[in-house]
């Protein structure tokens, strides 16, 4: 599927996250959006640390990440291809969220933020949906990264 339409149907899906966000009052405190903003922060250490490992274990068995010419279907197409971001002592890249929307069911988040080279330059925009599969444990089901654009955030 072209990255294009892929991300028209992406930003289509996440509709319901900003519908849910306006309409149950979601607020910094709430614990859900909390504990989605943590675990983010939580995967984006694992490249700072050079966790590969650590890193394979947010992955959903059904992750789809689209960043590339083809979506990177199940943890191990992901991990394969993620590797070579880990390999040497410093980061190629960071990442950090700026935002979280969870569904009123509080089963699925959407997490986004700027993703920044080693010298801190925005390069890109990261969309991760979340999905609780267990009490307390959330992991990604669907990620793709975007150009950096210098457009506002709405």
């Amino acid at each position: 599927m072209p990255p294009r339409r892929f991300a028209a149907l992406l930003g289509t899906a996440l509709v319901p996250f900003a519908v849910a966000a306006q309409t149950s009052g979601t607020a910094e405190s709430d614990p859900v959006r909390q504990a989605v903003w943590d675990t983010e922060r939580a995967f984006a250490k694992t490249m700072a640390d050079r966790d590969l490992v650590a890193f394979s274990k947010f992955l959903s068995s059904e992750t789809v990440f689209q960043g590339g010419k083809a979506p990177l279907r199940g943890p191990d197409a992901v991990v394969a291809a993620w590797k070579k971001f880990f390999e040497g002592p410093q980061p190629p890249f960071s990442w950090e969220p700026d935002q979280v929307l969870v569904m009123t069911n509080g089963q699925l988040a959407m997490s986004s933020g700027p993703v920044r080279d080693p010298s801190g330059k925005l390069v890109a925009r990261f969309n991760s949906v979340w999905r609780q599969e267990a009490p307390g444990v959330w992991r990604i089901v669907l990620d793709m990264g975007n150009d950096a654009c210098e457009c506002p955030k709405p």
